[in-house]
């Protein structure tokens, strides 16, 4: 099972290569309202690929970083488990 946030990153990625695929179809159209269209569809294409491989970046930096709190404090990291397991338990059994 894919983590929300991996699902999320997976579509992003997709509607970016959608997006670019869209306009090198559109190449060939020509005036100057589809031009305008496809430079300002260009730079959201451009800037939505940067913000996406700057958030593939931040999580590969976090996940690194919790794999090393979790290496240095292994217990903690079972006790907050464990504590997380027995709320949920909880929470599920009331309902």
């Amino acid at each position: 099972m894919q983590a929300p946030s991996d699902r999320l990153m997976k579509d992003l990625h997709t509607v970016v290569v959608d997006a670019e695929e869209l306009l090198k179809a559109t190449a060939g159209q020509t005036g100057e309202r589809i031009e305008k269209i496809r430079t300002r569809a260009e730079g959201s294409v451009r800037m939505a690929r940067q913000r996406l491989q700057a958030a593939g970046e931040d999580l590969q930096e976090a996940a690194r970083e919790l794999n090393g709190r979790v290496h240095d404090n292994p217990w903690a990291a079972v006790g907050i488990a464990a504590g997380v397991g027995l709320v949920a338990g909880i929470l599920l059994a009331r309902k």
